[in-house]
């Protein structure tokens, strides 16, 4: 079966870098800046994300070029006979419908919001009264799963209109529509009285808050972001590289992509620091800064309702564009494992990730007895676990020992295939560093995020 293409280089770009943004970039990027040392922060984060996400992902590039093929198949194609490598090629697709089995509630969360705001359900609300719109939310079994079910509808119907003239065009013009009303969105909230604070909360480097905070967990706090933002490590951007000609070097590919990932982390601080800021709002990190913080917000500010469907529109499309890249992930897997066409592949999936996503969006109310980890853990508390904490990290080594293992694909196959194309080149001086100390630092990675989840 011919290979899919991607139409163009910045279709390329836009959808590997809407695989990467994704909730995460705005509930958690501003608040860990701001906490960690504003600008200094940014600068220890900019460096771990050149010397360890920029080189994974592009191996993951390289795999998916090199192959043409999904995780599923892509170990076949380029291993040694004999070898095992390809066993985690199945855990890589598992790894993706973990990840899908919670996004797609996260996702009907944003839809949800985008709703409620925008037919004025909030308006008249004391920050009680807001807070409490969340918990019906997560009670009403019946709605959470109608917004899941709408996720995956779209998705997977965006999906079967292939790849060209489905999830290119369409990802296109919501990662551009995206990008302005994020821009419209941070003009906003730079120009509301009482802003300033907010904006040197998180500008301005604060060595001494670093200091307090402890360098070592400031080192930690940016490892993980930086490694975390790309969706390094279950082969969701092989499947881009599997797409696209060989016009371009990777490396260079990887800093586009990493760059315009950042831009959005880096402009969702503006919109939602200085609002928190000018309303005297602790900018408390997770779901409750979007759920209840910025509604009330949106609630005291002129043309907030407008502004808050604005923020919506923003928070469903950068995880409708997570969505799109790895439903077609899932669905090119199944069609090389299968031989299946799109259709059916999208078709079958359809209805197995409806079923799938059942659990995590009955967790907080039918379900809501089951807790995996004790306390008031739910469902969905289990499934990014297993995703963030086990199949990234884990994942990531494996991408990184297979390219530069004589026993693997081997350094020399994965330079040559990096390097080919205009553009920034893969460095032989690059050799030691890749094949030493980055699996160092992405083990560390791995242990740090096992020990602060279970202390």
């Amino acid at each position: 079966m011919q290979r899919e293409r991607l139409g163009s280089r910045l279709g390329f770009i836009l959808l590997s870098a809407g695989c990467a943004i994704g909730i995460g970039n705005v509930w958690k990027f501003p608040y860990v800046v701001g906490q960690y040392g504003g600008g200094a922060f940014v600068l220890v984060y900019l460096f771990f994300l050149l010397i360890m996400g920029i080189p994974v992902m592009t191996m993951e590039f390289s795999l998916g070029r090199a192959s043409r093929k999904s995780p599923a198949r892509l170990y076949q194609a380029l291993e040694p006979k004999g070898t095992k490598w390809h066993i985690h090629g199945y855990a890589a697709v598992i790894g993706n419908y973990l990840l899908m089995m919670f996004y797609t509630t996260v996702t009907g969360w944003m839809l949800n919001y985008f709703v409620s705001t925008a037919t004025g359900k909030f308006e008249g609300l004391d920050s009680n009264g807001v807070s409490q719109q969340f918990k019906n939310m997560l009670l009403d079994g019946g709605s959470m799963v109608l917004y899941m079910l709408i996720v995956v509808a779209v998705g997977f119907i965006v999906c079967s209109f292939g790849l060209k003239n489905g999830i290119e065009r369409i990802t296109k013009f919501m990662m551009l529509a995206l990008l302005g009303i994020m821009v419209i969105l941070a003009v906003n909230s730079i120009f509301l009285d009482g802003s300033g604070k907010g904006i040197s909360f998180y500008l301005m480097p604060d060595f001494k808050k670093m200091a307090d905070a402890g360098i070592i967990n400031v080192i930690s706090a940016a490892m993980n972001q930086a490694f975390f933002t790309l969706s390094l490590g279950m082969g969701a951007m092989a499947i881009f590289g599997s797409y696209i000609d060989k016009k371009r070097s990777l490396l260079g590919e990887s800093v586009n992509v990493a760059l315009l990932d950042t831009f959005v982390a880096f402009v969702s601080g503006l919109i939602v620091l200085p609002a928190c800021f000018a309303y005297n709002v602790e900018p408390g990190s997770g779901p409750g800064l979007i759920f209840i913080t910025l509604p009330n917000i949106f609630n005291n500010m002129p043309m907030g309702r407008l502004w808050g469907s604005l923020f919506f529109i923003f928070m469903s499309f950068a995880a409708l564009s997570t969505i799109f890249a790895v439903f077609e992930g899932i669905i090119s897997c199944a069609m090389d494992m299968f031989g299946w066409s799109r259709k059916k592949s999208c078709a079958v999936n359809a209805v197995a990730l409806s079923v799938l996503s059942l659990p995590c969006a009955l967790g907080f109310n039918l379900l809501g007895g089951i807790h995996p980890f004790g306390g008031s853990s739910t469902i969905m508390d289990l499934e990014d676990f297993l995703v963030s904490n086990i199949i990234l990290p884990l994942g990531s080594l494996i991408f990184i020992f297979f390219c530069v293992s004589k026993k693997g694909w081997g350094w020399d196959n994965f330079v040559n295939e990096a390097n080919t194309g205009k553009g920034i080149k893969v460095k032989k001086f690059m050799r030691g560093y890749m094949t030493y100390v980055l699996p160092a630092i992405v083990l560390i990675v791995f242990a740090m995020g096992i020990y602060d989840f279970f202390s």
